[in-house]
């Protein structure tokens, strides 16, 4: 047996689910249907952005509660089709309440990047990646 390569939710846990969904909507984030006070639910390309009580995702996990650290170790990314559309999206991103982690920028890989985090310290990058093109989907095309 082997897991099919692919995720179909990612769920952040969050201090306050209200605050946490106002966001991404500003964001432009559709909101399901499927959510209500205690989760909210979100479509994405392919994959569903959940948010949920940080406490009681622990919970679920059936882990101890832990308060959120300056670095989680992971990031969501997105990836965008040029330079001025990476700087364009982090700008709408701060203006909507982002907390600005680093600027957009050359980096060392020959791409372009930024992070900005959600009102919870979760990280997104945003980036172009000139050595793999995005598809008409607007997802990443890897080479075999």
């Amino acid at each position: 047996m082997a897991l099919a390569a692919r995720i179909t939710l990612i769920t952040l846990g969050v201090a306050d689910v209200a605050v946490s969904t106002a966001f991404y909507e500003k964001l432009g984030f559709k909101r399901s249907s499927a959510s209500n006070d205690s989760a909210s639910f979100f479509h994405m390309s392919g994959t569903v952005l959940g948010l949920f009580g940080r406490d009681s995702l622990a919970a679920d996990a059936g882990l101890a509660p832990t308060r959120p650290q300056a670095f989680e170790g992971m990031a969501l990314a997105q990836n965008l089709a040029s330079r001025d559309e990476v700087d364009a999206a982090w700008d709408f991103a701060v203006q909507c309440g982002a907390n600005p982690v680093k600027k957009p920028h050359e980096v060392f890989w020959g791409g372009y990047s930024g992070y900005f985090a959600d009102p919870d310290g979760h990280l997104w990058e945003l980036a172009h990646n000139p050595f793999m093109p995005l598809g008409e989907d607007g997802h990443m095309m890897l080479p075999d």
